[in-house]
Order: C-alpha cells, then structure tokens, then sequence
C-alpha cells in the first residue's frame, strides 16, 4: 500500500511539474513578450528559454532510465515508501519557488529591456534553487536520493549530463548543417502538403521563403529537421547503450535509427506546415513565439518516447534470452567498440562548435576521448597484445603512402602553423603533445574498435563472399570519414587484412598506430601539422 503511495505522489509531482512549466512557458512567451536579442544578454535569455526543452529531454532520460533499470527504481519507490514523509514544508517550498518564479513578470511587464532584464535574472537563479530541491524532497528523503544515484552510477549520471545538454548539442550542430539539398527538399515537400492541405500557399525557391495569405516563413537550414535529428538520434542512441546487452544491433543500427531518423525528418516537415497555417489562420504570434519555439522540442521528444516503446515492445530488435540483467556495461566488448567512437565524433563536433579553427580544441578532444575509453580499460588489457612485426610493417608502408602522395604542403597547414604561432610556448607545448598522443594512440584504438572490431567482423562469415563485403563496407566507411578516398581505402584494406589475418583486432591497432606514427613524424620534421 505504501509502494502505492510512493509512486502516485511521484506521477502527481512529475504532472505539477509539467504544468508549473507549461504555466511558466506560457507567462513568459505569450504574456510578457521578451526579445532575448533586446534583453542585452542574448545568450543567457535564450539558455533560460531553453529550460521547458531542457525539461522535457530530463523527464525522457529518467524514463528510459527507468526501462533499462527497473529493479533499481522498484527498490528505491519501496525505500521511499518507509523513509518518506510528505512534509508540509516540501510542499510550501515548492510553491513557493513557484511564486518567486512569477514574479519578474511585475519587472517585466513594462518591457524587457537590459535593465529590467538584469533585475529578473537574480529572482529566476532563487526561484529554482527553491523548486528543484523542494521538489526533490517532497518525492524522498536525500538519503534515498543518494542511494539511487550510488546505484546508478556513473552510466546514471552520464545519462543525465547527456540529456540535460541536448539543446547545446543541437545548437553546436547547426552550424556543420549545411546540407542545401536537404533544405531545399525540406522546402518542395513542405509547399507540396500546404497544396495537398487546399490552400493557395506561395513559395520563392531563391529565398526559401513559403507562407500562405499575409504570413509568411523563411526555410533556413537549421529548418531541415537538425534539431529532430539530434533529439531523435540522441535518445536512439541512448537505447542502444543502456541496452546494450540484449539489442539486436545489426537490426537496430541499420532499421532503427535510419527510420527514426526518417521520422523526424517527416514530423518536421507536418510541423512547419501546420505553423504557416497557424500564422495565416489563428495567430502569427503563436505561430513564431510558441509554436516554433516550443511544438518542435515537444513533438521530437513525443517521437522519440513513442519509438523507444515500440523498440522495447519489439522482440525482433531483441535477443529475448538475454533480457535478464547481464553483465555491467563496462565489461561488454560491443559498447568498448561503439562507445569510444562515438564519443570521438561528438567531440570534433565540440571543437568545430567551439573553436576557431576547431584544431584549436584538439585538447579537450583528446580529454573526451580519454574519457570514454577509460571505462573500458580492464576490458582492453585483456586482449591479445602480442606485437606482430609484419602488421607494424605493414602500417609504417602507410604512413609513408600517405606522407608522399600528399604532393607538397597541406592545405591546412599554414593555418595550423599559425595558430600555433599565435600561442604561449606552454600552450604550443600542450596542444602539440596532446596532437601526437591522440593521432599516434588514441584515434588508432578507437577507429578500430569500431571499424574492423566492430563493422568488419559483424559482416564477416564463413566463405569469400561474406568476407569481401565485410572488408568492402568497413573500408568505405572508413574512407568517406577521411577526406582523402584513395589513400584511406588501401589503408582501411591493409587494416582490414591485417584483422582478418590472425582474427585479431589489436594487429589493426598496431598497424594503425605505426601508420600514425610515421605521419606524426612527418608532421613534428616538417612543421607541417596538416599532414595529420
């Protein structure tokens, strides 16, 4: 009976949660009008805008949290049951934090201006730090709190970090979304269903502006679906890691995430048709200041939920046998393939969003990349490490393959070298170190987890057919990351040769770092960082 109480306390909190955001969102979009670009700080207004988003991604987190530990939430709703109290305190705490929340909007209310807006911020900072512990309170006692997140672990707390940074996330891709083809695409089909719908929209293909009677939007790039991709994506690849035990991942990788992504693509194309017709028919300031900001965080996030409970329910995307607890994420070969890796294209995405020129981050790439192989150290060690001479060999015949037919001084290297002259000698000495240690040992290991651990022996089987499409597919993703096709190709086929020959990874990864080093060598003799 208690367990009972425990857990309609938390869908009644979780439900005034959402409707003290719903309420919040509401005041301070439609109610008090605040131009964050008007406010003086553009940045901080748009992060505290972010927060419904943020909220919304927090909730998703928990719950599927919840599907991938089931055993460790039932044990903590039955610890709160005993321990927990529903405190008047708690209560009054967080409506209070609710009402401190509100007030700004009698500052507000004659303008956001700079001024106004510098005399909001500090009540907001109070109202949270009110709510969200009040809040949590009001749920369990900090004792069980901290005997969750013990038992979560670090895989709790990443997830968590994760989600909670998803608008960042988005944010930091915009930029590299640059697809023209996409956009326009995202454009044809959005003028098309506005026709299908009966009404006589308008469109100019040189400016991607679309609109139907007197309103009218502008189909930017950040319009092609780049937001829905990452929160679709995101939580996808969120699945695949917490379930990593008992997913099908050749199923869920080529099926899954192509679909969802699809999904998300469509669902974006539905959402800028209905805001036309919300800005013609109803309201132009619903259609830009609530629709646009709010109806995509929420339809994603909706879509995302909505593909997780059909991939859970799916035992064709599952190894039914396995769906028992298995052993810790840390000690799963899959995820030391994929995990690492995806890690390390995240943080290139980091250091393009956050430097300029984005070599600039090559330090904090290298600090991610650590990150996320150091969970799976124990797990490496164990491999067979036996030096393999011909495999060494064969990968120094790369790296001197590369460094000839580079033809000359990179292209990249005379920004490089100045950058490089531009810093401090300690930082010149940092960032360098850093290069060499992540060109010669960490990108080495990671790529080939993934490439030849990973792709390579999943399509790998018995007879020459298998095998030639095994080293064709993992060469050519290979290749396409690169830039530099031919060159990559005969490397990614001696890799892969060198894999397949003992049936050992670590011989690719040896091959990798001898071909790594002899380029970095290159690098360090000519000045010419570009080369790596």
């Amino acid at each position: 009976m208690t367990e009972g109480l425990t857990q309609h306390r938390a869908l009644y909190l979780a439900g005034l949660v959402l409707a003290q955001l719903i309420a919040l969102a509401g005041l301070y979009q439609f109610v008090i009008e605040i131009d964050c670009g008007a406010t003086g700080s553009f940045e901080l207004c748009r992060g505290l805008r972010s927060a419904l988003g943020r909220s919304l991604a927090l909730l998703t987190g928990i719950g599927v949290l919840v599907l991938a530990r089931p055993a460790i939430f039932a044990a903590f709703a039955r610890r709160a049951a005993i321990t927990s109290r529903i405190t008047r305190l708690a209560g009054l705490a967080t409506w209070a934090g609710f009402a401190v929340l509100l007030l700004p909007a009698l500052i507000l209310a004659e303008g956001a201006g700079p001024a106004e807006f510098a005399r909001a911020v500090p009540i907001w900072l109070l109202g949270g730090a009110l709510i969200i512990p009040a809040t949590l309170r009001w749920v369990a006692p900090w004792s069980d709190w901290a005997w969750l997140l013990r038992q979560l672990g670090w895989l709790g707390a990443a997830v968590l970090a994760f989600v909670m940074i998803m608008p960042e996330l988005a944010q930091a891709v915009q930029p590299l979304w640059n697809i023209q083809a996409l956009t326009f695409l995202t454009f044809a089909l959005v003028f098309v269903l506005l026709r299908l719908l009966g009404t006589d929209a308008f469109a100019d293909p040189e400016t991607f502006v679309l609109g139907v009677e007197d309103f009218a939007v502008h189909i930017a790039a950040q319009c092609s679906g780049v937001e829905g991709f990452v929160l679709v994506g995101g939580f996808v690849a969120l699945y695949a890691v917490l379930f990593h035990a008992t997913i099908r991942h050749g199923r869920f990788w080529l099926i899954v995430l192509p679909l969802a992504l699809l999904a998300s693509w469509v669902l974006n194309i539905i959402r800028i048709a209905v805001l036309v017709l919300l800005g013609a028919h109803v309201s132009p300031q619903l259609a830009v200041d609530g629709f646009h900001s709010y109806a995509g965080w929420i339809f994603f996030t909706l879509l995302a939920l909505a593909i997780l409970a059909l991939v859970h329910r799916s035992n064709a995307l599952h190894r039914v046998e396995a769906r028992a607890p298995s052993t810790p994420i840390t000690q799963d070969m899959t995820a030391a393939q994929i995990l690492p890796f995806v890690a390390f294209m995240v943080s290139g995405l980091i250091a393009a969003a956050l430097f300029d020129p984005a070599a600039l981050g090559y330090p904090l790439r290298v600090a991610i990349m650590c990150a996320a192989v150091l969970p799976f150290l124990a797990l490496l060690r164990a491999l067979p490490w036996q030096i393999d001479p011909l495999s060494w060999g064969l990968g120094a015949a790369v790296g001197v393959l590369w460094i000839v037919s580079q033809g000359g001084a990179s292209a990249s290297g005379a920004e490089l070298a100045a950058m490089l002259g531009g810093m401090s000698l300690a930082a010149a000495v940092v960032w360098s170190v850093s290069r060499l240690i992540g060109t010669v040992l960490l990108v080495p290991l990671i790529e080939e987890l993934f490439f030849r651990g990973y792709i390579l022996s999943r399509l790998d089987g018995d007879g020459w057919p298998r095998k030639l499409l095994a080293v064709a597919v993992s060469t050519a993703v290979f290749a396409v990351l690169h830039g530099r096709y031919l060159e990559a190709t005969l490397a990614g086929l001696v890799f892969a040769w060198c894999a397949l020959r003992r049936g050992r990874v670590t011989d690719a990864v040896q091959a990798h770092i001898a071909a790594n080093a002899i380029v970095a060598l290159g690098a360090v003799i000519t000045g010419d960082w570009g080369l790596i």
